[in-house]
């Protein structure tokens, strides 16, 4: 207990009073990412499609949310939009974390090029421009945190997920290219990659024993713990699996 008292001290340390942007937030995954780093006395701004959801969970967080705005990371629009309130709202971004995505299941034979786009433009695109937004000031300050959630299909290929495979391993290839970017300006760039979470989206895995898929808030702490390290060791690309995987 002590230990564990110790290391979250050396979290907090790091991490405390830092700017985070948290794209799906309403999500599993996105919303036990927001309130682990709210307690972790950093300022966050919050984005997702569904407002009453970005409300209640403002309302969760308190006086360490500094705002939230729904976004539509189909349009490079909506999101030029988001990211000019968020800037003026946190007036800069210390940490970012890509959380938004969208599972389509589909067999490649029946999947639209409407929902081919949809899915980069989400899960690879919307991921990029943030990015490309935030990394000068970053460079600047020569300190920043850009997290990618991907995913395990971002080193595998499934049945009826060809699309969102293809998005993964391009945001995995995006992530590793970042890294190389901007490790000397002390900007770290972290690509998770977790096999299946309890969430919604986690639902959607088909043949598998949701039982045994990874809780969100063990995966946000253990994020939150990985970014806080500040000297020279980094974990740059991390795959998570499950113990009992069918």
């Amino acid at each position: 207990c002590q230990e564990a008292k110790k290391g979250r001290h050396a979290i907090m340390s790091v991490l405390k009073h830092k700017k985070v942007l948290i794209t799906g937030a309403t999500g599993g995954v996105g919303e036990a990412l927001a309130q682990t780093f709210a307690s972790l006395n950093c300022s966050i701004f919050l984005t997702g499609t569904n407002k009453k959801k970005l409300q209640l969970l403002a309302k969760k967080i308190g006086p360490r949310c500094q705002g939230y705005e729904v976004a539509d990371f189909k349009n490079t629009e909506s999101i030029e939009n988001l990211l000019k309130i968020a800037k003026r709202q946190l007036k800069n971004v210390d940490i970012l974390i890509n959380c938004a995505g969208v599972f389509p299941v589909k067999f490649a034979k029946d999947t639209t090029f409407e929902e081919y786009n949809d899915c980069f433009n989400v899960n690879v695109t919307a991921p990029f421009l943030l990015c490309r937004s935030v990394i000068p000031d970053m460079i600047d300050r020569r300190w920043g945190r850009i997290i990618n959630i991907g995913s395990s299909s971002a080193y595998a290929g499934f049945a009826k997920t060809s699309v969102y495979c293809a998005s993964k391993h391009a945001l995995l290839g995006l992530s590793r290219a970042l890294h190389a970017e901007l490790k000397e300006y002390g900007v770290r760039v972290h690509s998770v990659s977790p096999g299946s979470v309890k969430t919604k989206m986690g639902e959607k895995v088909e043949g598998q024993d949701y039982e045994t898929f990874i809780d969100p808030d063990e995966l946000a702490s253990f994020i939150a713990h990985i970014i806080s390290y500040d000297k020279n060791m980094i974990s740059e690309e991390i795959r998570l699996n499950r113990v009992f995987v069918q």
